[in-house]
């Protein structure tokens, strides 16, 4: 998926954004665990962030880090990380040029009511003014 909304609290409500990625693929990075608790396996999966350097920077503080094609093979290989700043860099390359082809705008706040939202509907992408 290259698309999401993101929210913004604002005094009259939360405005959704519309954001989007250049490629077919918006990929973030991520780590998941998982253990056995008695007989139930329990799932936990988290999205790594950074402070915004992307379209998304006037709506949070905080975005995902972005990984590249290029990154993809090496952020999901089983090997333990033996070089922490290296991966740290590589992470940080990948980021940064991701979000430079990330696009944010506000769409219409019919996005925020899943009762009567149809998901097939073009408008929801279609941008809104700010002040909706």
């Amino acid at each position: 998926m290259s698309w999401a909304f993101e929210w913004q609290q604002m005094d009259d409500g939360k405005q959704p954004y519309f954001i989007h990625g250049d490629g077919d693929v918006l990929a973030a990075a991520g780590l998941c665990a998982a253990r056995q608790e008695d007989d139930v396996w329990k799932i936990s999966f988290t999205i790594i962030t950074r402070a915004a350097r992307d379209a998304s920077g006037e709506i949070h503080d905080r975005m995902p880090v972005f990984l590249t094609p290029d990154v993809w093979g090496q952020w999901l290989s089983p090997e333990t990380i033996s070089d922490k700043e290296e991966a740290l860099s590589m992470l940080d390359r990948s980021s940064v040029a991701g979000a430079k082809t990330v696009t944010a705008y506000p769409v219409s706040r019919g996005v925020n009511d899943v009762r009567t939202l149809d998901s097939e509907d073009p408008e929801l992408i279609r941008p809104a003014a700010r002040t909706e």
